[in-house]
């Protein structure tokens, strides 16, 4: 990734005094793979991490092995949860209907960002598990996955048929051979990409009619399934979750390390971004003012102001500063 190629997105302000930037990169492009705007350079390469459960999660629907799954569980596939007692039983359940159980997972431990599970585990002298891990749900597609593949238990690996599928499919939406692959931190490989590469799959999820009956099928069921499931796909609180049910028709997946990615469907529009520094409290910020810009979101909305504009306290409980776009990214910078 090329630093002098990132622009200015978030700026952070401690009473007069511009104290932090943060710069990124982003595109919003349509089905056809053509950038219909974008900062810094769309050619970055990116590991989308877990931007990208959505497309991790197709090969599951296109298979035929979410055949009887309900929209809930397609919601956990695409999911980066806080480990609530929704998200944990739930995917218990999933795996019981499997005939597997916890130890089956490959995602590891996870101590739940949820603070009412978090306080149930330390009351009650119990140690996280893998179902609290925020991928449990992708996992457990993978297992789905893996079971109707004929695939064996270690699913992660790079080999395993259920990977070759993933890998596939990602490369097919994104219109790229993937350049490489890093191991994400719940043991699974996560393939990279060009900004441009995710940002056109993101668009394909959103008009997948040229995708052929089966793969557009699938794009359309699984974003139906984040959108009537917001909570499931993150939880109370986060930006996700607060987003989606902010807007009408539109999901948002965010990824470790600053990356987030947008499906807006009546546009047929894809938006990818990456802030260069991985901090997250910049790339909700960055896809909530892209979202503003795009009239897909109404930038008055609560969560919108709690993103585009959060103040800095202090540990009294006083304003010392706010985080804000930076003014040529909120008001300009590339016509949209």
């Amino acid at each position: 990734m090329t630093d002098t190629a990132a622009v200015p997105m978030v700026e952070v302000w401690r009473g007069d005094v511009l104290e932090s930037r943060h710069r990124g990169h982003a595109v919003v492009c349509d089905s056809r793979g053509q950038i219909r705007a974008a900062w810094g350079d769309p050619a970055a390469v990116i590991l989308p991490r877990s931007s990208c459960k959505m497309l991790q999660a197709l090969p599951l629907v296109e298979s035929g092995a979410a055949a009887g799954l309900s929209s809930e569980r397609l919601a956990l596939a695409c999911a980066s949860h806080q480990g609530a007692a929704m998200h944990v039983g739930r995917v218990a359940a999933w795996l019981a209907d499997l005939g597997l159980g916890e130890p089956d997972l490959r995602c590891g431990p996870q101590v739940p960002d949820d603070a009412t599970e978090r306080h149930r585990l330390r009351a009650a002298g119990e140690p996280p598990c893998q179902l609290h891990n925020n991928c449990s749900g992708k996992h457990a597609g993978f297992l789905t996955l893996a079971r109707h593949l004929g695939g064996g238990p270690e699913y992660v690996e790079i080999d395993h048929p259920v990977q070759r599928a993933v890998r596939a499919a990602f490369e097919e939406m994104c219109g790229e051979t993937s350049p490489g692959w890093g191991i994400d931190g719940c043991s699974a490989p996560n393939f990279a990409t060009s900004l441009h590469g995710l940002a056109r799959a993101m668009a394909r999820m959103a008009d997948p009619k040229g995708l052929g009956r089966t793969r557009a099928a699938a794009a359309e069921r699984l974003v139906a399934a984040m959108l009537a499931h917001p909570l499931l796909v993150a939880g109370e609180g986060r930006a996700c979750s607060e987003l989606m049910a902010a807007m009408d028709g539109v999901a948002v997946k965010t990824g470790a390390e600053a990356v987030f990615a947008a499906i807006l469907p009546r546009p047929g529009l894809g938006v990818a971004l990456k802030i260069e520094d991985g901090a997250t409290r910049a790339s909700e910020s960055a896809i909530t003012t892209l979202l503003v810009r795009l009239g897909a979101l109404a930038a008055d909305h609560p969560a919108a102001l709690r993103r585009l504009r959060p103040p800095i306290l202090t540990r009294r409980g006083f304003p010392a500063g706010s985080l804000r776009p930076d003014p040529a990214f909120w008001a300009g910078g590339a016509a949209l």
